[in-house]
């Protein structure tokens, strides 16, 4: 199967916070679109990685996703090398996505940042001819995607541009409420953690609608970009 679009994740739910919305509205326009979690989260303080797969397959549910794998590297304390560059170079092979939504740069959580660089610097080693991958035996052909797109995560960074997804707030809210165990639910006796809030929900509003702000919508996602757009029509900005 060819995606148009994968997002790349370091944890189960990063996608889901971060371009879920994205995810919905492309969705919805016929595009094929795929997630790909670099860990299960077990590091987490809250749920297990059995847990965290169940979720990961509802979240994709509702996103209609046309696949969601997981590489299955050490939470916390995956490296950006290259057995790691390579794993996830068979996965861009695999699908052949035009647009690859990444982690953000930096961002609080170490993981995000490295999952960033880890995802960009795959997609162009993916590019690479002489880097031969195999997968289920068989030789992959290389296959670059044409742009990389950080989302921005817990810290703000100013967005390069906006995605307008106020038509697909509500998606997005189910999705990420498809990871009950790591979000606020006041029968969970596990400990509380950064996530678990009640008010967590209240900031994930809040910076969509700041956002949405931004480009006169109520709600939007951002993103960074690692080379200049192109257009060939001044109209097609908006």
């Amino acid at each position: 199967m060819k995606l148009d679009i994968l997002a790349i994740a370091a944890h189960p739910d990063d996608a889901e916070l971060s371009c879920s919305g994205t995810i919905a509205a492309h969705v919805k326009e016929g595009y094929k679109v795929g997630v790909l979690d670099l860990t299960q989260g077990e590091m987490g303080t809250r749920g297990t990685p059995e847990i965290r797969l169940e979720e990961s397959a509802e979240a994709a549910k509702i996103l209609q996703l046309s696949a969601r794998g997981n590489l299955g590297f050490r939470d916390a304390f995956f490296t950006d090398d290259e057995a790691h560059h390579l794993e996830v170079v068979k996965i861009i092979r695999k699908y052949r996505p035009e647009i690859v939504l990444a982690n953000a740069v930096t961002d609080r959580h170490p993981d995000h940042g490295r999952g960033g660089a880890l995802a960009s610097k795959a997609c162009f080693i993916s590019g690479l001819r002489k880097v031969t991958t195999e997968l289920e035996g068989k030789q992959q052909e290389a296959w670059r995607p044409t742009y990389v797109y950080h989302y921005i995560q817990n810290n703000y960074i100013k967005p390069d541009f906006v995605f307008d997804i106020s038509e697909f707030w509500e998606d997005k809210l189910n999705s990420i409420k498809a990871f009950k165990s790591q979000f606020f639910d006041p029968n969970n006796k596990e400990p509380e953690s950064f996530i678990s809030s009640k008010e967590y929900f209240d900031f994930v509003e809040a910076r969509a609608r700041e956002f949405g702000h931004m480009i006169n919508k109520k709600y939007g996602e951002g993103y960074t970009v690692e080379k200049t757009i192109g257009v060939k029509n001044l109209f097609d900005l908006k």
